[in-house]
């Protein structure tokens, strides 16, 4: 990911899944502390002992973040998204 500069926007981890669509792909969700907007990024694994390190926080681009617009998952986002702020400092990983 480029730097994103001084605009840049905190968003947290809020999810990990498996894509749907392609077999060893982690779809990585991060979100604001709000649950407004959301980044999506994806990771290859080329192996089951292929275990990337996740970071808890990442700093986005506001242009490559997404609207939540889903009441609930916003709250769901929103609230995972704090706990991890509170838990973690922004440059731990997972």
């Amino acid at each position: 990911m480029s730097d994103p500069g001084d605009d840049a926007v905190r968003v947290w981890l809020v999810e990990r899944t498996y894509s749907d669509d392609e077999q060893n792909i982690i779809v990585l969700t991060y979100a604001t502390p709000d649950g407004g907007r959301y980044l999506r990024q994806e990771r290859a694994l080329t192996s089951f002992d292929d275990a990337p390190e996740t970071p808890v926080a990442v700093d986005a681009d506001p242009i490559n973040l997404g609207t939540v617009e889903d009441a609930d998952r916003r709250e769901r986002y929103a609230a995972e998204a704090r706990r991890m702020a509170a838990a973690n400092d922004p440059d731990d990983v997972l």
